[in-house]
């Protein structure tokens, strides 16, 4: 500056120009260089972030069906680290599924949110491990003598679900109005209000839990070869179904709170919980392993072979030479089997039968259906129709198969799941992937694309399975996405049709099915506040074990973080869903 306050010019020189210009030339060429890497490496729209989701995540799959109307491929911003895509688009699906199936899978990402829980089971590893584990299930999923036994674990429990609703009708008839007593932590309350009328008896039920028992019944005595009898009220399989959900829903909590791994260090809210419901699973589920292996290696070869259990046969091909058995692996192994068969099942019939309450003309179809597809007579009882139900029965149910995908099309058991890039990729709508990105597909908001399913998407309508014979017709799994795809499609697929067709002919036989309140929407919820609300309270433990009386205290005392409940093969999706709350369904027993 001069004395007189002006520039000095004198102090600009030409090398300071030159100087000038040439920081100048460095910026502009550094911008072009960007802007050219850019166009020659393509991203999806950013459409929003990490933050727009956590505001939107009690209806998160509905923001993402609106983002996904908009754009089929879009990101959503995080604060560091991986990108992650979504995607709606069928050919990136297979993409990912399929055609590049190397490249994508679950990754550390996945594995260190569900390890603590299912170890290095078939749900949670990549490469060699998944391929060993896949090999031997697949195998066995396959075979004649687990399918025919797994079809009567079904058809028996099936009739006592039903025996179930059946009795608690007709045990109340000398009563006009009565509360069925439940204990006072309300974790098996299934039943509230009971309504009798002279010519019907009315049963007010909270339909999903009572599912959910009689599935986990099924898939653990498959799994497991022993009957857990949640349904009848075993202390001890309460404990061990419990302390599983918990832990599911514990470990769903770390996709949505990204502090998980220090409170775990500080053994602190959801983590601590994780950790005591871990060790509740693990001590009745290796104590069942290691009495399951002492019997098959004292008893001969040939006196095991009615057993058809999946752990027997896992046993059967794991343990070496020397009669070594790594019970961790078994553990994880049956562990990621029960989660993959329990709550999927039970949810997705949960919504059928909402759907059908909604729909009381597929009610009555499905009904006839099942009737003239077995053999049982209109005479026959419970018990005599559910074992009416073979292969070759279920086989001639066209419209329940129907009615049922229909179901998942519009609520997937896992309705976001995701696949970790391995390596730099280009997907094939030409946007850019990068080593470490995780690509999520929607199949929640897939079954709601007009652009897939035409105008009605959102209206459920099992006609569109059918041909012009009524004749059930498959669609693309990469446009039907709810067993997933490609090597990794769900081994479990043919037995959850089967379950699901038996235990809803056998229900739609014998009971019309109608809402407590024609009006009102039942949704899903992502998540359960800190409140404790009934449904946090019918999740409690039972008070006779000691563990009811714990979860009551956390949850009241403001201490259960953020339950993520879960309807998931379950693990596997980053954020599940179920129904907001249990449906409270009219039965109308002695369907005439």
């Amino acid at each position: 500056m001069g004395e007189d306050g002006g520039v000095n010019s004198s102090s600009y020189s030409p090398a300071a120009a030159g100087g000038l210009v040439l920081v100048v030339a460095a910026i502009c060429t550094y911008l072009a260089v960007v802007a050219t890497r850019k166009q020659r490496r393509r991203r999806p729209p950013v459409v929003g972030t990490a933050f727009h989701q956590l505001y939107h995540v009690r209806r998160v799959h509905d923001y993402h069906t609106a983002l996904s109307r908009e754009h089929t491929t879009f990101r959503l911003l995080v604060p560091a680290g991986r990108e992650q895509i979504y995607t709606c688009d069928p050919a990136v699906v297979e993409h990912i599924l399929r055609t590049n199936f190397a490249n994508y899978g679950k990754g550390s990402f996945n594995h260190g949110n569900m390890s603590d829980l299912f170890g290095d089971g078939i749900f949670a590893v990549d490469g060699d491990k998944w391929k060993q584990q896949r090999k031997i299930a697949s195998y066995d999923f396959t075979t004649r003598a687990l399918r025919d036994f797994s079809g009567d674990v079904f058809k028996r429990n099936a009739a006592k679900l039903a025996g179930v609703v059946s009795g608690h009708a007709a045990s109340n008839q000398s009563m006009d109005f009565q509360a069925i007593k439940t204990d006072r932590n309300y974790r098996w309350r299934q039943w509230c209000v009971v309504f009798v009328s002279p010519l019907r008896t009315f049963v007010r039920l909270f339909l999903q839990g009572l599912l959910m028992r009689a599935t986990m019944d099924s898939i653990f005595t498959i799994a497991f070869g022993t009957d857990l009898n949640t349904l009848d009220g075993s202390g001890e399989g309460r404990r061990f179904a419990a302390a599983f959900d918990d832990a599911s829903e514990f470990t769903m909590l770390r996709y949505l709170n990204p502090f998980w791994k220090l409170a775990r260090l500080l053994n602190v809210g959801a983590e601590a919980m994780l950790k005591e419901r871990i060790k509740i699973v693990d001590g009745f589920v290796y104590k069942l392993i290691r009495d399951r292996s002492d019997e098959l290696s004292n008893t001969k070869a040939h006196d095991t072979d009615s057993r058809q259990d999946i752990l027997t046969r896992f046993i059967q091909a794991t343990t070496s030479d020397s009669g070594t058995v790594d019970y961790k692996y078994l553990r994880d192994i049956i562990l990621n089997i029960v989660i993959a068969g329990k709550d999927t099942t039970a949810g997705s019939l949960a919504w059928f039968l909402y759907m059908v309450c909604k729909h009381p003309e597929v009610q009555e179809k499905i009904c006839h259906e099942a009737m003239e597809a077995t053999d049982a007579g209109e005479a026959a009882s419970i018990d005599e129709f559910s074992q009416s139900l073979t292969d070759e029965a279920l086989n001639k149910m066209h419209y329940l198969h129907a009615a049922l995908t229909e179901t998942l099309r519009l609520y997937p058991a896992v309705p976001l799941d995701n696949k970790q890039c391995f390596s730099d990729d280009v997907l094939p709508n030409g946007f850019n992937v990068s080593k470490g990105d995780i690509v999520f597909y929607i199949p929640y908001a897939m079954g709601r694309m007009e652009s897939l399913w035409g105008k009605d998407a959102e209206s459920f309508r099992p006609e569109r399975w059918l041909d012009g014979n009524g004749v059930f017709q498959q669609e693309s799994p990469f446009k039907f996405t709810a067993f997933q795809a490609g090597p990794r499609i769900c081994l479990g697929k043919d037995f959850a049709y089967r379950q699901m067709k038996i235990f809803a002919a056998v229900l739609l036989r014998f009971f019309v099915l109608k809402l407590r309140d024609e009006k009102e929407i039942v949704s899903y919820r992502t998540m359960v506040s800190y409140r404790t609300n009934d449904y946090t309270l019918r999740r409690s433990g039972s008070p006779s074990d000691g563990y009811g009386e714990m979860r009551a205290h956390t949850l009241q005392s403001g201490h259960a973080q953020q339950l993520a409940p879960v309807l998931l093969m379950q693990v596997i999706a980053p954020c599940a869903y179920r129904n907001e709350r249990d449906l409270q369904i009219l039965i109308m027993s002695d369907r005439e």
